[in-house]
């Protein structure tokens, strides 16, 4: 696909904008068009020599456009930052039109300033200078004269033109930024996730990194080299592996995850049985103090708990020594401090029990044991919680089928999906599930594409139409050439899509990454203060006492809570948007949509089905249904009007043939069209046409006045200078727009519709569809305007649109969502993007923000309040009043629970169900 841009003369106003934008939507293979009163920008594979002659046959000119200057980017690495710097052009003055790639802009404007340009840019944080040899060019003059055939074509069009436009399908479009993807290990708190991330920042190269605690994994974006990246993390000390492919990434993460849990549950039940032990000793027999018979058993317990905890929590004790020798501190440093200070104050007890007074030689062994026991079981019961908190994507990731069956010159024959290659012809049947993209050649079908689209019914494809890697033949078997494989389908695409996001942060838990960056220094502080606090003021045995606070203040802290508080909410959250066919681009658009409170709808294909219909015909003086719809589809004959369409459309499912041969065919500028079918003179189009023939539409009044108000076309037919029959045309609803925004209001939202349309059309639609405010008579350059006058009156705003006609608009906004269907869906327009064309979409996908959102406040206001209420308690502010001083084993268990609780908390987002 192409970007075109042509200079434009002789438009004048919004009709004319119309009337050209029909015409190039008009011609197969458009994927997108925009245009204005200067420049139309064209997204095709066609050559622009048909784009030239289509306008000039609307009535219009236009010719390649030239940009006024071109820069040379620097700083976008993918879809995102093209969009935001195509956000920040929006807003500068004269700027008409531009063309974005990561490594240049065109700009369009005759008074464009490279200047300002350069500046926005550069204020979206982005880097631009200007290419030499750039200067303003002016715009050439407009032709001296209008040509036969643009004064032909101008006439037909104006004569059917009204308010209803047809949308362009838009494709899948996948930022190709370049991006790694780590495995991780050792990873266990905020705290790493920090380090890690400081790490990989400093590789040269590296413009974003994304780590994921609760996937132990790590999304880098920008050119840098994966070797780096690796010995980036291993410097930092962690294990990192780069996986590029997705299913074995999967499998890698698979083992990982079971290798974590089986290790965790051995540690646990080894070191748990010592500490209860231990424990059941104490409480029965009342040994927990050293004396002089007892010595050298108590020194076989030290050595046996010394064995256990290097056995059991080896892996704390070497992180924290990791992280020691980097100059930093993880959960893993207070674990280790915690329980090494424990056993060595007790061992030294054993060893030199007469430097302490009789009254303060309690042993705590079987704390070291039990705490490490305790968060070991803590962990495994995480590590599972992680698990089911990525089962939305794994479901997607099995779709694919591990085969396909291959017809060629060798006959039919199954081969392994990775055999599959670009021009294969395939067969679907019955219960086969599509293995790659493509597009059918022979047969029809039944596709059940509800697993990426949400959408419930199945959808018949026949020679010509798409096919989705991943969907399911309900009923029928076709062939089909595989024309997208491996990566480039649209599952994986989505299913890239979808890892991202899961990898992103939210504004809100960037609050928890600047709690845990000093979050472990300063509890070992609070740790140290308390413990002297005791030791000086406290009762006897005061170095019993400090050892106890010190070690529950650095147990019962949990980075690891505050580390999984949003990530676990954003895993479960977008992987249940995806099953409800919801794309998330990252987090933060969840957050921005929660917050919203005003949605604003384009009219023409998304309140509406874009696709007008004729909804009445009304017959006069005699004359038939059949007479009427016959003769205007004739008459309409090659037109690509959409209004012509309709016509044509209603004809052919009326079942009428149309052979009849048109003579005189002449256009009637801005009124409509004549001709002569077996010797009758016919006229078609407006009332002004037939009244001004002198033509009684008298009879007609009350339908016309009627369908007016409706918000409908109204076409006028006439026989021989007598009204034969009106042909009333609407955009109609779509079956489910008044439920859908019925939801919406239901949900609190001030709902906005947003067109170019006439205010009478665009006020009967609101009507019947339920929306709030209408605001009619906008050009696309000016919908972002409105959007930008309503954030100034403090309103939170979502823009739902095509995602390419209401770009500047999505721009604008606070949140945008592209509306999709089918295969048209542009992936990297919108913050969410709809994969089924349906506005119950919007109210799931607000729905499900909020609850999202709720979510990520309820897990981190669980971690700040444990945290918050735990370490003071566990330093003994209640001991004045109620003699109440934690043990560190109640340390560790209300530590591991912190963490079980806010991962569990998270998973009831993959049972999400939105608000009806």
């Amino acid at each position: 696909m192409a970007t075109i841009i042509l200079a434009l003369t002789d438009l004048s106003c919004g009709h004319c904008i119309k009337n050209v934008k029909g015409s190039l939507e008009a011609i197969e293979g458009v994927q997108s068009a925009e245009v204005g009163l200067n420049f139309a920008k064209i997204v095709s594979d066609k050559e622009p020599r048909q784009f030239i002659e289509a306008i000039e046959k609307a009535g219009y000119g236009a010719r390649l456009a030239e940009p006024t200057f071109r820069l040379a980017l620097s700083g976008l690495s993918c879809g995102h930052c093209v969009k935001n710097t195509e956000k920040a052009l929006s807003a500068v003055e004269n700027v008409e039109v531009f063309n974005i790639s990561k490594n240049e802009a065109e700009i369009y404007g005759e008074k464009a300033q490279a200047e300002a340009v350069i500046a926005a840019i550069q204020n979206a944080g982005y880097q631009a200078v200007l290419l030499k040899g750039e200067n303003s060019r002016p715009k050439p003059e407009a032709p001296a004269q209008e040509t036969p055939a643009q004064a032909t074509r101008a006439a037909q069009s104006e004569a059917l033109s009204d308010e209803i436009t047809t949308t362009a399908s838009d494709e899948i479009i996948i930022s190709s930024a370049a991006q790694t993807t780590l495995l991780l290990e050792g990873l266990s708190c905020a705290a790493c996730v920090r380090k890690v991330e400081k790490a990989l920042s400093a590789v040269a190269g590296v413009d974003n990194v994304q780590v994921n605690l609760a996937e132990s994994s790590a999304l880098i974006f920008g050119d840098a080299a994966p070797q780096a990246l690796v010995a980036a993390v291993r410097e930092a000390g962690y294990g990192a592996e780069v996986v590029e492919d997705e299913n074995l990434r999967r499998e890698k993460q698979r083992l990982q995850s079971q290798a974590e849990i089986r290790g965790r549950k051995w540690q646990a039940i080894i070191a748990l049985i010592v500490g209860f032990g231990l424990m059941s000793w104490d409480m029965l027999m009342g040994m927990s103090m050293v004396s002089a018979s007892n010595r050298f058993s108590w020194l076989m317990v030290g050595l046996a708990v010394l064995a256990v905890m290097l056995f059991c929590g080896g892996h704390f004790y070497r992180g924290a020594w990791k992280s020691l020798v980097k100059g930093t501190a993880t959960m893993d440093t207070l674990v280790a401090l915690g329980t090494g200070v424990a056993w060595l104050f007790s061992m030294f007890i054993v060893v030199f029990p007469d430097f302490f007074p009789p009254q303060s030689r309690h042993l705590y062994f079987e704390s070291s044991a039990m705490i490490i026991g305790l968060i070991n079981l803590g962990k495994m019961l995480e590590a599972k919680a992680k698990q089911r908190s990525s089962k939305a994507l794994e479901r997607l990731l099995d779709l694919t089928p591990k085969s396909a069956r291959v017809v060629d010159a060798e006959g039919e024959r199954e081969i392994p999906l990775a055999a599959v290659v670009e021009g294969m012809i395939l067969r679907l049947q019955t219960g086969d599930r599509v293995s790659v993209d493509g597009e059918v050649q022979q047969g029809s079908a039944w596709i059940d594409e509800s697993m990426l689209s949400g959408e419930p019914l199945p959808v018949f494809k026949q020679r010509g139409d798409k096919v989705s890697a991943g969907t399911l033949v309900s009923d029928g078997t076709v062939l089909f050439r595989a024309q997208q494989i491996g990566r480039n389908t649209r599952l994986a695409n989505i299913i890239k899509l979808v890892r991202r996001a899961q990898s992103s942060k939210p504004k809100i838990g960037r609050l928890a990454d600047s709690i845990a960056a000093v979050f472990v220094p300063v509890v070992i502080m609070i740790a140290l203060i308390a413990a002297a606090l005791w030791y000086v003021f406290g009762p006897q045995p005061q170095l019993s006492y400090a050892l106890t606070v010190l070690t529950t203040v650095l147990i019962i802290a949990c980075p690891c809570a505050l580390g999984l508080a949003t990530p676990m909410s954003v895993i479960a959250g977008v992987g249940r948007a995806a099953e409800l066919g919801i794309l998330v681009r990252d987090a933060d658009a969840l957050q921005k949509a929660a917050d919203a409170d005003t949605v604003i709808f384009d009219k023409t294909g998304t309140l509406t089905k874009g696709q007008p219909k004729v909804s009445a015909v009304y017959c006069f003086n005699g004359f038939s249904e059949e007479e009427i719809i016959r003769s205007a589809a004739c008459l309409e004959q090659g037109s690509a009007h959409p209004l012509a369409k309709a016509l044509l459309a209603l004809a052919q499912e009326k079942g009428y043939r149309i052979t009849d041969e048109v003579a005189d065919f002449r256009t009637l500028k801005g009124l409509g069209v004549s001709g002569r079918i077996q010797g009758k003179t016919l006229l078609l189009g407006s009332r002004t046409l037939l009244q001004g023939r002198n033509i009684d539409t008298e009879i007609a009044a009350l339908e016309f006045a009627r369908e007016s108000e409706g918000g409908a076309t109204l076409v006028f037919l006439a026989v021989e200078g007598m009204l034969a029959g009106v042909l009333a045309i609407r955009d109609l609803l779509r079956e489910d727009t008044a439920m859908a925004l019925a939801r919406l209001h239901k949900q609190g939202y001030h709902l906005i519709m947003l067109t170019g349309d006439q205010e009478r059309s665009a006020q009967a639609i609101a009507r019947e569809a339920g929306i709030d405010q209408v605001i009619a008579g906008v050009l696309p350059e000016g919908k972002a305007e409105v959007v930008r006058q309503l954030q100034q009156q403090g309103r939170k705003v979502v823009m739902v649109g095509d995602g390419i006609n209401d770009a500047p608009a999505l721009a604008q906004a606070d949140v945008s969502i592209a509306m999709g269907g089918g295969s048209d869906i542009a992936i990297e327009t919108a913050e969410l993007t709809l994969m089924r064309h349906s506005l119950n979409g919007v109210a799931d996908a607000l729905s499900l923000a909020k609850g999202t959102l709720g979510n990520m406040k309820q897990n981190l206001f669980a971690a700040f309040i444990y945290n918050s209420l735990g370490i003071p308690i566990a330093a003994g502010v209640l001991y004045p009043w109620l003699g109440l001083l934690l043990n560190p084993m109640i340390g560790g268990a209300a530590m591991a629970l912190s963490s079980i609780s806010v991962a569990t908390n998270a998973n009831r987002l993959l049972k999400f169900r939105p608000r009806q």
